[in-house]
C-alpha cells in the first residue's frame, strides 16, 4: 500500500500506541515534541485521489448547457482510515452532542425549519482535543448523519488533517440531466501525496487549489484562516444572531462560517460584521440622543419593533440615519 496516504504506517502505530499508559480509567500518552510535529505532518498529507469525490455547490439558472460549481471532498471513512493507520483504534476517540436548533425560514422554498446541530470532540491522545460543529435542516431523512460527517471532519481539519481541501473555492463543470458533473477538475500536484512530501503547496489561499504551486508557509496560511474564522464568529453575540447569520447569508451564502473556504470571502464577511458593529454603537448613540420615542417611530416606519430584527447593513445604515436627524433637530 501507498505509505504517502497513511496506510503502511503499522510500525508508527504501534509505536504511538505502545506508548500509552491507563490513568483514572483514560489513555494517557507521553509524546516527545519533535514525534509530535512527525504525527501532525503525516496528518496534513492529502488524500490519495481515489479517496476524492466533487460535490456541486453551486449552479446557473436558465442556462444551457447547465454547469455547476464543484468542490473536492472525501468520505469520513477516508478520515477514519488514516487516524486508524496512524493511532490505530486505541489512539483516538470522538463523541457527538446533538442538539435541535429554533426554526429558521429556508430560502428556496420559504418554509420554516428546525436544524439538527452536532458537536463533535474529537480527541487523539498525545495531541488533544478540538471540537467542531455541523449542521442540517431536521426534515432531511438524514440530517443527522451528514452533520455528525461535517462536524466529525471539521474537527479534524483543527488537527491538519483534510485541512488542505478548504484551498479549494471550485470549479465550474458542465453538468447532466441529474445535475452531475460530466466531467471534474485535475487535481494538482499539490493535492496528492507524492507531491505533497515533494515539497509543493497552494501558491495561496486564494486560489482555487486546482494548479497551485507555489512554496508558501502551509502553517502560516492555515493560522491566518483559522484566526479569521474565529474573529467572525466572536462577532455573533456582539451584533446579534439575527444580524450575524443575515451577512452570512447574503455574503457568503453559508450559514456557518467554517463553511466558507475562499480567504477573501473571509475577509468580506469580517468586515461586513465590523461595518454592523459600528452601525449599532451609532445607533444606540443616536437613540440615547433622540430619545426612544423618535427612536421606536423610525422602527415602525421600516415595520420592525426592535432592533434584533435587522439582519442587513442596509436598513441599519437607513435606521441610523433618521435617528441622528432625528438628534440632530431635538438639540
Amino acid at each position: 500500500m501507498n505509505a504517502t496516504n497513511g496506510h503502511d504506517r503499522e510500525d508508527r502505530a504501534t509505536t504511538f500506541a505502545s506508548s500509552s499508559a491507563m490513568q483514572d480509567g483514560q489513555a494517557v500518552v507521553q509524546v516527545p515534541t519533535e514525534r509530535v510535529k512527525e504525527i501532525v505532518a503525516a496528518l496534513e498529507v492529502p488524500f490519495d485521489p481515489s479517496q476524492i469525490e466533487w460535490r456541486v455547490m453551486n449552479t446557473t439558472k436558465n442556462q444551457q448547457p447547465a454547469r455547476g460549481q464543484v468542490v473536492p471532498y472525501a468520505d469520513q471513512r477516508a478520515y477514519t482510515d488514516r487516524l486508524n493507520a496512524l493511532f490505530t483504534p486505541a489512539g483516538w476517540t470522538r463523541k457527538y452532542k446533538i442538539h435541535t436548533s429554533a426554526n429558521f425560514e429556508r430560502s428556496k422554498d420559504q418554509r420554516i425549519a428546525a436544524k439538527v446541530l452536532v458537536t463533535c470532540e474529537l480527541t487523539i491522545f498525545g495531541l488533544g482535543s478540538h471540537s467542531a460543529t455541523g449542521e442540517e435542516w431536521a426534515d432531511d431523512d438524514n440530517a443527522c448523519t451528514s452533520a455528525e460527517a461535517q462536524a466529525f471532519k471539521r474537527a479534524c481539519a483543527c488537527l491538519g488533517l483534510g485541512r488542505y481541501l478548504y484551498y479549494f473555492t471550485g470549479t465550474w463543470v458542465d453538468l447532466d440531466d441529474r445535475k452531475r458533473p460530466k466531467t471534474v477538475p485535475q487535481l494538482a500536484g499539490w493535492t496528492t501525496p507524492a507531491g505533497w512530501l515533494e515539497g509543493l503547496r497552494p501558491h495561496s489561499a486564494k486560489g482555487n487549489g486546482s494548479n497551485g504551486r507555489g512554496q508558501n508557509n502551509r502553517n502560516d496560511a492555515s493560522g491566518h484562516a483559522c484566526g479569521i474564522l474565529r474573529e467572525i464568529e466572536q462577532m455573533e453575540p456582539r451584533v446579534g444572531k439575527r444580524m450575524y447569520r443575515g451577512l452570512l447569508k447574503a455574503v457568503a451564502r453559508v450559514w456557518n462560517p467554517k463553511d466558507i473556504r475562499n480567504s477573501a470571502i473571509q475577509q468580506k464577511v469580517l468586515a461586513h460584521l465590523k461595518a454592523a458593529e459600528r452601525g449599532l454603537r451609532r445607533t444606540e448613540a443616536a437613540r440615547d440622543k433622540a430619545g426612544l420615542a423618535a427612536f421606536a417611530a423610525v422602527l415602525g416606519s421600516l415595520r420592525l419593533s426592535s432592533l434584533d430584527q435587522v439582519d442587513n447593513l442596509k436598513t441599519l445604515q437607513a435606521i441610523v440615519v433618521a435617528l441622528e436627524a432625528e438628534a440632530r433637530r431635538g438639540k
